[in-house]
């Protein structure tokens, strides 16, 4: 109870200095928040902005399983060989380096305007980072474990199960938390200049009318969905966790 009404004190605090602000700043950069807040309780029941955050929740998603799929695939073999590691860790760095923007690019001149450019772009921003952890967890597996294992002819399936598996589950909630909530990010600013649907082209939209509290609402609708992402995929881990850990 104490860390909810924490919690709540929280947003109110963050509601009146919201509120004070807008008293001081012009109402076409900082919105009132009950204007704000009565647009977003529109949003929730209007169909076609839940379709528009419908189509943004499947790019995050589709995008997501990518980074994790391919990410981990790419680490296991990185972190078991040191010397394609030290081959591809620049071109791995380099991806990381590139910005957004330059992405952009490259996925309009490629593809145009539509969905396939906001999951492109936030595949190749995470990327890295899935796969440069998953080669980090790698590193830290116990090779005496490993070592015994293989003297006393342990399955292959319960050496993966209890000692690749259990010691990789760690690094791969670390993956998962870090990068979900960059996953809306990059997809929202990937639709808001790239996309042809979604939360991204709404905001957009409310810029093009210059209506401010139209584009925080929907900030804030894309806020609420991705805290919501997040605390759901952590429950999901900590559940796996405990049935998948190490015995």
């Amino acid at each position: 109870m104490k860390g909810l009404s924490r919690a709540l004190t929280g947003i109110i605090v963050f509601l009146v200095c919201w509120q004070i602000l807008s008293f001081f700043i012009s109402r076409v950069i900082i919105p009132v928040p009950s204007e704000t807040l009565g647009l977003l309780g529109e949003h929730l029941t209007n169909p076609r902005m839940l379709e528009a955050a419908l189509q943004t929740a499947w790019k995050v998603g589709l995008a997501l399983v990518l980074v994790l799929l391919l990410g981990i695939i790419a680490g296991l073999f990185l972190g078991i060989s040191e010397a394609f590691y030290e081959m591809f860790r620049p071109i791995i760095m380099f991806i990381q380096a590139v910005p957004v923007v330059s992405w952009l690019t490259l996925v309009i001149f490629a593809w145009g305007v539509g969905w396939r450019g906001p999951v492109f772009i936030t595949f190749v921003s995470l990327l890295p980072t899935a796969v440069l952890t998953t080669v980090s967890g790698m590193r830290n597996l116990d090779k005496d474990l490993l070592e015994m294992a293989r003297v006393y002819r342990v399955p292959f399936n319960k050496v993966f199960h209890y000692i690749y598996w259990g010691s990789l589950l760690p690094f791969i909630a670390a993956i998962i938390d870090v990068t979900i909530g960059q996953a809306w990010k990059v997809v929202l600013v990937s639709e808001y200049l790239a996309g042809g649907s979604g939360l991204g082209v709404e905001i957009f939209n409310a810029r093009m009318v210059v209506d401010s509290a139209g584009a925080w609402s929907v900030t804030l609708m894309a806020c609420i969905l991705g805290i919501t992402t997040e605390r759901l995929v952590k429950y999901l881990l900590r559940r796996m966790s405990k049935r998948w850990g190490p015995a």
